[in-house]
């Protein structure tokens, strides 16, 4: 887990969750004026070696430990992607109904975004490729250190919600260029160099 101790009155708390049945990404984030600010991120996991039913009670205990660690008022959740394989897709809803349960069991509302709004709402592209989204994330929230994929992907749907709620810098493809111009480090990548041209494109449609 990664965690930045900065405490700010006047903001909206909001976690972001990318459930699965290994690992259920997590990240969370307070929304205060302008300005995204990232407060933790990291990954709960099930024991593979354990039942069904008891790899769901460990999601669904780290999951309830984390809303009662970090008492958001929002909690956005990635939809379910059905893939061709039916047992891997019952065992991902399952995760997902137990992970889901613990936010909705402490009156938190709770929102689920599409794969391709997530990466058009962090990318610019919904069919972004998931080194896109992690970089843009990282751009986003500057002082986040990622502890792997899945906790970025739970970022880039808090930073969705933000997007889809009340956060002005990203209500549109011009102003969250903007803020990344202003945010960005002066070491762009040329990954990055390539994402920022796709997002003036995707803005001049």
């Amino acid at each position: 887990m990664t965690l930045e101790s900065q405490t700010f009155p006047d903001k909206k708390r909001l976690i972001g969750l990318d459930p699965g049945l290994r690992r259920t990404g997590w990240g969370v984030i307070d929304v205060k004026g302008n300005h995204l600010i990232h407060i933790a991120n990291g990954v709960v996991c099930s024991d593979s070696r354990k039942t069904i039913a008891e790899r769901l009670v460990q999601l669904h205990s780290g999951i309830l430990n984390l809303v009662k660690q970090f008492q958001p008022q929002e909690v956005a959740a990635e939809e379910t992607f059905v893939n061709k394989n039916p047992e891997s897709t019952l065992k991902l809803g399952l995760a997902r109904g137990a992970v889901l349960l613990a936010p909705a069991l402490s009156g938190i509302p709770v929102s689920e975004y599409a794969p391709n709004k997530v990466k058009k709402a962090v990318v610019g592209a919904g069919h972004a490729a998931k080194n896109q989204v992690q970089v843009m994330v990282g751009n986003i929230l500057p002082k986040a250190v990622l502890a792997n994929e899945d906790a970025a992907d739970a970022l880039a749907v808090a930073i969705c919600h933000a997007h889809f709620t009340q956060n002005p810098v990203l209500t549109d493809q011009a102003s969250r260029k903007d803020y990344l111009s202003q945010n960005t480090p002066n070491n762009q990548s040329r990954l990055k160099d390539l994402i920022d041209a796709a997002l003036l494109k995707e803005a001049s449609r």
